[in-house]
């Protein structure tokens, strides 16, 4: 039962941290351009691309 006292108000903390970081990536705008990425990868102008 003494676990129980050290395990909720540790899995809260960890929860809060995860939200906040998922609000701050809303207010950072990581989730704006989803269609670009999209478009990206499906482009052949790489310059990083092996030579053969």
């Amino acid at each position: 039962m003494n676990i129980l006292a050290f395990l909720i108000p540790v899995s809260l903390i960890l929860g809060g941290l995860g939200l906040l970081a998922f609000v701050w990536s809303l207010r950072a705008a990581q989730y704006e351009d989803l269609e670009g990425a999209r478009h990206r990868i499906l482009s052949d102008d790489h310059d990083d691309a092996p030579m053969r």
